[in-house]
C-alpha cells in the first residue's frame, strides 16, 4: 500500500515541524513542563510517567500509515515548544485530522499555533489534495474550541459520551472541519493573521 502520509518537514517564518523521533523525548518533557501541561485533564500532554507510551503509540500509528506526528521547533531558540500530528488519515477518502496538538505555555498566544495550522492545512489541501480536514476536542477544552474556530473551521457537531477518560468520566467530543471548497478563504484569513502578528 502506498504511504499517503510520506515523512516530511514543514517550515515557516517562526516554526519548523519535524517528524517525531525518540531523540525528542527530553525536549518534549521540557516543553510540557513549561506550564505543567499534563495537569490539564482534558488534553493528552505527556509527563515523565507517560512520555514513553506517548512516543511509542505515535510511532506505531505512523508505521500503520494513519498518522504523521511532529514536534514543533521554535526557530528563534531552536527548542521544542510543542507537538502536533496528522492522524486518523484515510487516504481512500482524502481526509485526515489534525490533532494531539499542544504548546508550551510560553509559546501560547505568540502566533505559533496559527503558523503551524497554516503549514499543516496548506500541505493537506494543496499537496495531499484532501477534501476535508477535521479537528476534535473535548467539550470542556474551551481554549482549544476557540482556537479551532478562529482558524475558520466550522463546528460539525458533538459526539456525546464519545469515550471514557482515564479517570472514568465520559468525554463529549466536539468535531470541527474545513472542507476543500473553504480552503481558499481560510488560507487568505490565516495569511492575514500571520502578517498582522509580524507587524506587532
Amino acid at each position: 500500500m502506498e504511504n499517503w502520509l510520506e515523512e516530511l518537514q514543514l517550515e515557516g517564518e517562526k516554526v519548523k515541524l519535524v517528524p517525531l523521533q525518540w531523540s525528542h523525548k527530553e525536549g518534549l518533557l521540557e516543553a510540557a513542563a513549561d506550564g505543567k501541561l499534563w495537569e490539564l485533564w482534558f488534553t493528552s500532554v505527556p509527563s515523565a510517567l507517560t512520555i514513553d507510551s506517548y512516543i511509542e503509540k505515535a510511532l506505531e500509528e505512523k508505521a500503520e500509515m494513519t498518522s504523521l506526528p511532529f514536534v514543533i521547533i521554535d526557530k528563534k531558540c531552536g527548542k521544542i515548544v510543542g507537538a502536533t500530528r496528522y492522524c486518523n488519515a484515510a487516504s481512500i477518502h482524502k481526509r485526515l485530522e489534525i490533532g494531539y496538538t499542544w504548546y508550551a505555555k510560553s509559546a501560547q498566544g505568540t502566533g505559533v499555533n496559527t503558523e503551524c495550522k497554516y503549514l499543516l492545512l496548506k500541505y493537506a489541501f494543496e499537496k495531499l489534495n484532501c477534501i476535508c480536514v477535521q479537528f476534535k476536542t473535548d467539550w470542556f477544552n474551551i481554549p482549544s474550541r476557540n482556537a479551532i474556530s478562529r482558524l475558520g473551521a466550522k463546528q460539525d457537531g458533538i459526539l456525546r459520551n464519545d469515550r471514557i477518560n482515564k479517570d472514568g468520566t465520559y468525554r463529549d467530543t466536539v468535531v470541527f472541519s474545513i472542507i476543500r471548497q473553504e480552503w481558499h478563504g481560510v488560507k487568505k484569513s490565516l495569511e492575514y493573521k500571520l502578517m498582522v502578528h509580524e507587524l506587532h
